[in-house]
């Protein structure tokens, strides 16, 4: 007897046959398992002049430490910009020129996987939903496109599509 089981495949979100450890600027979208918001919590004051405060909760914290470690470990590698919301995290990740062959591996994927990894064994489990967004930034516009986006995301936390009440 043959029991076949529907096995849910997941769609990669990747572009094929495309190597994301080319020198380019990636905008990199990571999500909580669930969207929990675990991260941080936004506070927005009475008055539309008070700009909304980010307070980061410990899991951000710890977060916020890994990322500024990203450009330690991976030579040629910067974080330009990021925001840590309560389920998810924004970076614009530039990639230049070569690495020496001292360095890991700086493609994407494995930077996004080596800073889940420290993310996760500092916590003592994984917070985070399996895979994440890409976006390769083409132009200069992408790029000033993305920043904006990023450093107002705090602003335009209610109506983010990833909020959750």
């Amino acid at each position: 007897m043959v029991i076949y089981m529907n096995v849910l495949k997941r769609k990669t979100l990747r572009l094929k046959d495309y190597d994301y450890s080319l020198p380019n600027a990636y905008f990199i979208t990571i999500c909580t398992k669930n969207k929990k918001q675990i991260l941080s919590q936004i506070t927005v004051g009475d008055d539309d002049l008070i700009v909304p405060k980010n307070h980061l909760s410990k899991y951000g914290l710890i977060c916020d430490k890994y990322i500024k470690n990203i450009s330690m470990v991976y030579e040629n590698v910067t974080v330009d910009k990021y925001v840590i919301m309560p389920n998810h995290i924004h970076l614009i990740i530039t990639i230049k020129g070569t690495m020496m062959a001292s360095s890991p591996t700086k493609s994407i994927s494995n930077i996004i996987r080596s800073f889940k990894t420290l993310v996760s064994k500092e916590i003592g489990n994984s917070i985070w939903q399996r895979s994440y967004y890409d976006h390769i930034i083409r132009s200069e516009a992408d790029y000033q496109s993305v920043w904006e986006y990023i450093d107002t995301n705090i602003l335009k936390w209610k109506n983010d599509r990833l909020y959750s009440d």
